[in-house]
């Protein structure tokens, strides 16, 4: 399908909703045009946080232009999977236009372009906008209003507990039981704004004076819980649409085109969206034959059976790797500041606080960050965990040498994944030859 907008043809979208609902004409266009055009193998790419359609289109086409020179031979189609999920507009995007990227005002305002982002990605909510955009504005010293301020974000955030999108939060399994919401739901909006300020005060100012860390007004770090509350709603709803949406439209083209090789890439939540639709590949299909996880925002064990801290807790997506007929490729950089800083802060569980709070914080030589990344950290910053077998290699080594034809496969892209400020680093510095590079030779594309 050719689109005047994208850098490769025959290209196809495939748009779900939050509870993992495909548009019905764009993905029959699909499972018909693989056919058509007579596609031997098909790359399958799910964006992160994109505030809309176009951010993400742009992604695609820069990210899949390289691809066809790299595998000349293969008779290769794309995807770009779009779904309901919102980017910041105060995070930097490497090469990306001024408009998509934009330079704003600095915390704690609600800036017109991150309000609408927010009214696009929770319809029904404008009335809870409005009002934490208020306090934002304000920032009253009143504790009560800043608990009030917390209570406005839970709720802009939270779901019906009955339907799809309540199952998918949890990354992990306690004796079968999903995890909890983390601990930023459950102890004082003061405490966990104060947090998040220290932490976004050190990214700001590597290497500066320990004073220079105190936060006496907690609402310099209220952005800061409204940004990590909003991700963690992206993060629920890319399990969602990748085990209810995308693993199903897999199994439906490996009925329509049976010999079809379909090669799944993901960054950030996208990452998680594409492991989740290995749960739901319909039993016995083997179509996806690579995986390839750019700066994953999601646990770094979740691909574990058992986690190395508590062997009653095992990963959500335990032996979904062998539903790959090949690789399963994690990249990570530790110039993701999203990843090595929020995301453990963001992710520690209501239920299980031991490692904050406790007496070992006062021992000579303990670092809490490295304490909260060890137990609660994310494949983008150090790959996939406690998965026995798993390799690990170096860019440019896994690109001259080859990928395992199986298993997971943890590559340190640090070398090209290294530019971006504060908040999120180098998070979204993923458009890069070496890895499009990455992809085809997961996939043994030839």
């Amino acid at each position: 399908m050719a689109d005047p907008a994208m850098s490769v043809a025959p290209y196809w979208e495939l748009t779900f909703d939050a509870d993992g609902d495909p548009d019905g004409r764009g993905r029959d266009r699909l499972l018909t045009g693989v056919g058509q055009h007579d596609v031997r193998d098909l790359v399958v790419f799910a964006h992160g946080w994109n505030s809309d359609r176009s951010g993400a289109t742009r992604l695609y086409r820069r990210f899949f232009a390289p691809v066809p020179e790299l595998a000349p031979k293969a008779r290769l189609g794309y995807v770009g999977v779009v779904w309901p999920s919102m980017r910041f507009s105060d995070e930097p995007i490497p090469d990306f236009p001024r408009a998509v990227a934009a330079e704003l005002p600095p915390r704690p305002v609600l800036d017109k372009d991150t309000r609408h982002a927010l009214l696009e990605t929770f319809p029904g909510r404008a009335t809870v906008i409005d009002q934490i955009a208020r306090l934002l504005d304000q920032q009253p010293r009143e504790e009560a209003e800043l608990e009030e301020y917390g209570r406005l974000v839970r709720l802009l955030v939270e779901v019906v507990p009955a339907g799809p999108q309540a199952l998918f939060a949890a990354d992990t399994l306690s004796e079968g039981v999903p995890r909890s919401e983390p601990v930023m739901f459950s102890c004082t909006t003061a405490e966990t704004c104060e947090e998040f300020g220290r932490a976004l005060a050190e990214l700001e100012s590597p290497g500066g004076p320990a004073a220079a860390f105190s936060v006496p007004n907690p609402w310099d770090g209220a952005h800061e819980l409204l940004r990590q509350a909003t991700y963690y709603a992206m993060k629920r709803r890319a399990g969602t649409v990748g085990e209810r949406g995308l693993g199903r439209v897999i199994g439906q083209l490996a009925t329509a085109a049976p010999e079809l090789r379909v090669h799944l890439v993901g960054h950030s939540f996208g990452a998680r969206l594409v492991s989740f639709a290995l749960r739901g590949l319909p039993r016995g299909v083997r179509t996806v034959k690579s995986v390839t996880l750019l700066q994953g925002a999601f646990s770094h064990y979740a691909f574990a059976a058992r986690l190395p801290h508590d062997a009653r807790t095992g990963g959500m997506l335990r032996g979904q790797t062998d539903r790959v007929d090949g690789p399963v490729v994690c990249c990570y950089s530790r110039h993701d500041a999203a990843l090595s800083t929020m995301y453990p802060l963001a992710s520690r569980m209501a239920d299980d606080d031991r490692t904050v709070g406790t007496d070992a914080h006062d021992s000579p030589g303990f670092d809490v960050r490295r304490a909260l990344g060890a137990k609660w950290g994310a494949m983008g910053h150090d790959g996939v965990q406690a998965v026995p077998g798993t390799k690990s290699l170096g860019l440019a080594e896994a690109l001259r040498a080859g990928l395992p034809a199986s298993g997971c496969v943890n590559v340190d892209a640090a070398g090209v994944v290294n530019r971006g400020g504060p908040p999120a680093g180098a998070h979204n510095d993923i458009v890069h030859r070496e890895l499009a590079q990455l992809v085809v030779t997961a996939g043994r594309i030839r």
